[in-house]
């Protein structure tokens, strides 16, 4: 994900924890609903916590809790009690809260009396915000102190900051409460079997300008903003209906994830990205982005076309050691208020990314073949092409042919792959990889983004431009086969190291390959069966690291846990091969793994064996919701469905190998080429309604990049 050297990683986050999610704001609580400053918790706003304190209490007495209940990513309910101080277990009082989290929070807390005499009641709410980056929070390195003043007025609290020369301010109001330099107060009786209410507001703002519009409780009847804008997502994407309901469960969840981890580019609201996972992450991400992109492109297009917009926007320009911008490469992330400093490279923007610049373009292609907004992807084609000139110029440090990575700057990611914690390459007796280093699937993406490059060629009639990329394409396989192969081991090098010596460490990465072709036919049979091996399949899913390595370790970050996105590549990569089994076995393993996280798959959990635990281990700082794990199981989907369009070569192909136990499948409202299309699948075998003028419908499975190529002549066999 990011940010993970040895002394970066976050805390984990407590038993109970409640996250809820919605753009760029998320908000992290106790189970009872408070917030405390010593905790990694806290409602936060574009990256700045805004509430660092938010403690209820009724006659002194903190609530107990009972139940917290998340509706929607961006709403839940918490139940608790409050005890009493005679020594009594139960107690007449009961206190709900209804909160939700968007541009601030709202939050309508209800105490209610269940005695047959009324109560006298002090309800509080204690109010505080240290205005604290999201780093220090994470890294618990909250150390500035910022000059502050509260301001009372009746029923608002505001809070004023100052450090150096920076501002920030949170008002905080209520309908009934008084406010007080604390928080608030109130005084009240409650009738017997009665209640007592009152609405809290929390509105970021900064000094100087008025407070940003925050989350209002509508009336009854009426919905948020938050329901408006979740509503339209649910209008624009497919409807699904499955056999298996569990399935459909997970499915659904997955959809709203998505739609709640949706931002908007400050500079172009029309522009909606996909931020990387709650809690750290909240914000624009390269290869995070780009891959929830790809793997939601048969739901949401759009997304993909505002991550490539907005990537391209801030596509490198110039040679900065300290950020690692280099002319041509994308970013790693964005980060929209952070001031302390804790920043990768100390700056908003970093970009010690691998990965994210040839993933760029093999999205653009994604997008391009499934034939939405021609005018959009024209205007891109200059992005993709310098991105393929930073992968001459500067991706491949040595001009060995592969791309390779090294931190440029001591604060910077020490790895740089999507397994980027600092001992995340390895050999197989557990030694750490020395830089340069070029990562298996790095080639994979850099060969796919050839290839993607090359039909986008094609399409627009440069067939010489076409014919070098393809043939560019087909030396960097060869040079791989080459290079990466271990004969003796049955399986591909995670990595080559600074001295060009093979990584041996037995990982998930090499699965990757697979998913672009890039692994020659004769070694996919070892390749699968290594992915399936005891050692590296635990029952849930296929782990990072195998359980014979030096390095293993069940509850490590990547060096043998269980990440649903890799899996969803593994399993759409086993499929092209042919391996229906093998990929209908993860798929079906993390499906029944989500039933135990009420549909939604974390960003990883643990890689215990399943004979060993009947449940998936968590990982204690696993994000949830995250954007590449909410959308592994509409990738695991569509790969069994072998669901796939060339707008271009005008097909669309679907040949299921949904097993039984899925059901029939019945999808509609689904985008292809600018249209909508239904979809039935029953007892495996495919209907398609309404496909767009000039497409047709294949029942088979498509024909891939590299096939088409000898066919339409790209470059000479042999």
């Amino acid at each position: 994900m990011a940010g993970w050297n040895a002394d970066t990683a976050a805390g984990p986050l407590g038993a109970g924890t409640v996250t809820l999610v919605e753009g760029t704001s998320f908000c992290i609580s106790l189970p009872n609903g408070d917030i405390y400053p010593d905790q990694p918790h806290g409602m936060f706003f574009q990256d700045t916590r805004i509430l660092s304190l938010w403690a209820l209490s009724v006659n002194g007495q903190a609530a107990e809790p009972l139940t917290a209940q998340t509706k929607e990513p961006y709403r839940a309910v918490f139940a608790a009690r409050i005890t009493r101080s005679d020594g009594y277990a139960d107690t007449p009082l009961i206190v709900e809260r209804m909160r939700e989290v968007g541009v601030g929070m709202v939050e309508h807390v209800t105490v209610l009396n269940y005695s047959k005499e009324p109560v006298e009641c002090t309800v509080t709410i204690d109010a505080g915000s240290d205005f604290a980056d999201v780093f220090e929070v994470k890294e618990a390195r909250v150390q500035r102190q910022w000059e502050e003043s509260r301001e009372v007025n009746q029923n608002a609290l505001t809070i004023r900051a100052r450090w150096q020369d920076i501002r920030k301010s949170v008002v905080v109001s209520s309908d009934v409460a008084e406010a007080t330099a604390r928080g608030f107060a109130c005084q009240t009786t409650i009738p017997a079997r009665g209640h007592w209410s009152v609405t809290l507001t929390v509105a970021p703002g900064s000094e100087g300008t008025a407070p940003a519009a925050p989350v209002v409780r509508p009336a009854v009847g009426e919905l948020s903003r938050s329901d408006r804008r979740r509503q339209e997502w649910v209008a624009k994407i497919p409807v699904l209906h499955m056999g298996n309901h569990s399935i459909e469960k997970t499915l659904r969840r997955s959809y709203d994830d998505l739609g709640a981890l949706r931002i908007e580019d400050p500079a172009h609201p029309d522009r909606v990205v996909v931020a990387a996972g709650a809690p750290w992450f909240m914000t624009l991400f390269g290869r995070d982005s780009l891959w929830a992109s790809e793997m939601a492109m048969p739901v949401d297009p759009s997304l993909a076309l505002g991550t490539l917009q907005t990537l391209a926007d801030r596509q490198g320009r110039v040679v900065d050691p300290v950020s690692e911008e280099e002319p041509g490469k994308i970013l790693h992330e964005v980060r929209l208020d952070v001031s302390s400093g804790l920043a990768l490279g100390g700056k908003s923007v970093y970009y010690g990314s691998i990965d994210a610049t040839p993933l760029f373009v093999v999205v653009l292609g994604s997008v391009s073949r499934w034939g939405f907004a021609k005018d959009t992807i024209t205007a891109l084609l200059p992005h993709a092409d310098r991105a393929l000139d930073w992968i001459r110029d500067y991706g491949d440090r040595d001009g060995d042919g592969f791309v390779e990575y090294e931190r440029l700057n001591p604060r910077g990611l020490i790895n740089q792959g999507w397994k980027d914690s600092w001992d995340g390459i390895n050999f197989a007796d557990g030694r750490l990889a020395e830089p340069p280093i070029a990562l298996c699937e790095v080639q994979a993406y850099v060969y796919d983004a050839y290839m993607a490059r090359a039909w986008m060629a094609y399409d627009v009639g440069d067939a010489p431009l076409a014919s070098e990329l393809a043939d560019r394409a087909a030396q960097l396989k060869a040079r791989f086969n080459e290079q990466f192969w271990m004969p003796d081991r049955g399986y591909y090098a995670i990595a080559l190291d600074g001295n060009k010596r093979q990584v041996d460490a037995c990982a998930s990465n090499m699965g990757h390959c697979l998913w672009v072709g890039l692994v020659d036919d004769d070694k996919a049979p070892l390749v699968a069966e290594r992915l399936m091996s005891p050692e590296m399949f635990s029952g849930w899913g296929v782990r990072t690291l195998g359980t014979d390595m030096g390095a293993y370790n069940p509850a490590s970050y990547h060096n043998g846990s269980v990440w649903p996105h890799d899996n969803a590549v593994i399993a759409a990569g086993l499929m092209r091969y042919g391996f229906v089994a093998e990929a209908q076995r993860i798929s079906t393993a993390l499906l029944e793994a989500a039933e135990y996280s009420e549909g939604r798959l974390p960003e990883l959990f643990c890689g215990f064996s399943r004979e060993q635990y009947s449940e998936p281990v968590p990982y204690p700082t696993a994000c949830s919701p995250q954007a590449w794990a909410a959308t592994s199981p509409i990738q695991l989907v569509t790969s069994l469905m072998r669901y796939d369009a060339h707008v271009s070569r005008g097909g669309f192909w679907m040949d299921p190998a949904l097993p039984p136990s899925y059901g029939d499948l019945h999808i509609t409202n689904a985008p292809m080429a600018g249209g909508r299309v239904t979809i039935d699948i029953a007892n495996s075998v495919p209907t398609v309604q309404g496909l767009p003028e000039g497409m047709s419908f294949h029942q088979g499975h498509r024909p891939w990049l590299t096939e088409l190529v000898e066919q339409a002549g790209l470059r000479k066999k042999g």
